[in-house]
């Protein structure tokens, strides 16, 4: 066992590296592979490496620099990206519409297990969406759904009613939910009407990106704004991206749950709720425990005791997709392959590097936490998590492959937990 890899893992993680070692031990064991840790410690040195030789950096700079010129990359890739797709405004619903048109056309539409639109509209006719109403005009539900998308008011449902009575009086609802209420039928992807702009800014500014899904609905939606930041059209295609591939996972968790009807609620429920086990486990004699945490715990406690325990992550597993769907979609844009191809398999990398107080920072080479760092760059905030969790995923995939942790995702997510 290489002391130094052990290190540096738990470094990067931020685990107890005793913890990292005995793992290592008890995978060993498990699968007869060997020297996974020096392996995947020596990939990410390597990767490293080659990323800021191409950024034109070396191990001797700083962390700020590091940071800056991976923004500096993001800003050139999006708007190389913007360039290579005629310029389209992020504000403009056609614009959206354009450019959902050419993912779709490089992803192809999903079919999954969703809410028939009939029980959707039962909802809220049980539970009129009163914010909803009074901002349309509509003097009852029953006018609303005939004159407007269903998937439209879904989708406002977020940013238009507030959160105590989505809770308390519209989402209890879905306890009564059985396999009758589903259907199989595509992923839909809508870009919403101006309309619901004004309504939608707080919520813009809270999530700082104009996209998000139902995941029960099977609804990807754009609300056509800008926030005004840099790598605005490459934060919006990388986040469809995502959410493409993290519907339909949902979805096929649905199917699998309607097996078992007198749990079908509880479990849908369960998982648009994003449950993950709050209580430790006893590690068993000889194996390794993991969780599945379906969400970033990091953006509500960084020190979460669960994010330095073994986990595999549907969310990194996501953006793994979606980040290498967006290297193909730049090489069916006048080969903007080159460009993009900079950030495939770097998910899990990140190093540390000094700063101007020469202490040692943490520097993710993530996509996503770069994309996202933008968004917070004035107060230099840097976003960790994604990388983070994409290398617990690293560590589970070299033992057991991409099938393997695309098996136990979907197998354990309900139960939060397995060995091995």
């Amino acid at each position: 066992m290489n002391r130094e890899s052990i290190e540096k893992i738990s470094g990067v993680l931020r685990a107890d590296r005793d913890d990292i070692a005995q793992l290592e031990r008890d995978l060993g064991e498990a699968t007869g592979k060997m020297g996974v840790m020096s392996k995947i410690a020596e990939e990410n040195g390597a990767r490293v490496d080659d990323s800021l030789r191409r950024l034109g950096l070396s191990r001797k700079s700083s962390a700020r620099e590091v940071y800056d010129a991976l923004i500096s990359k993001i800003e050139a890739d999006d708007h190389k990206l913007a360039e290579a797709m005629g310029m389209p405004d992020v504000s403009d619903a056609r614009d959206c519409e354009m450019v959902l048109d050419r993912i779709e056309k490089a992803v192809g539409k999903s079919d999954g297990y969703f809410l028939k639109l009939e029980k959707a509209e039962e909802f809220l006719r049980r539970k009129p969406p009163r914010n909803i109403l009074e901002y349309l005009g509509y003097p009852s539900v029953d006018e609303m759904i005939k004159n407007e998308d269903i998937f439209e008011i879904y989708s406002a449902l977020r940013f238009v009613e507030n959160r105590e009575w989505m809770n308390k009086e519209f989402l209890p609802q879905y306890r009564a939910l059985a396999p009758a209420d589903f259907e199989d039928r595509k992923l839909t992807l809508r870009v919403l009407d101006k309309k619901w702009n004004e309504k939608a800014q707080e919520f813009l500014h809270k999530k700082w990106h104009n996209i998000s899904h139902l995941k029960e609905l099977g609804v990807v939606f754009i609300i056509p704004s800008a926030l005004g930041i840099s790598g605005e059209l490459l934060r919006m295609i990388s986040l469809v991206l995502h959410y493409i591939y993290e519907v339909p996972f949902y979805s096929g968790l649905f199917r699998k749950s309607a097996e078992v009807p007198e749990l079908f609620s509880e479990h849908v429920i369960s998982l648009l709720r994003g449950d993950v086990i709050d209580r430790r486990l006893a590690k068993p004699e000889g194996k390794s425990l993991w969780l599945v945490v379906q969400r970033y715990l990091a953006k509500e406690d960084p020190y979460d005791w669960r994010l330095s325990v073994p986990h595999i992550s549907p969310e990194a597993y996501h953006w793994a997709r979606a980040e290498k769907t967006l290297v193909s979609l730049g090489d069916e844009l006048d080969g903007f392959e080159e460009d993009l191809i900079f950030w495939l398999g770097l998910g899990w990398v990140g190093d540390y590097f000094k700063d101007d107080a020469g202490s040692d920072v943490l520097v993710s080479f993530d996509l996503v936490d770069t994309v996202m760092s933008l968004v917070k760059r004035k107060e230099l905030i840097k976003y960790l998590y994604h990388q983070q969790e994409a290398l617990w995923n690293k560590i589970f995939t070299e033992y057991f492959g991409e099938d393997g942790l695309e098996h136990f995702l979907k197998e354990y997510l309900l139960q939060g937990y397995f060995e091995v």
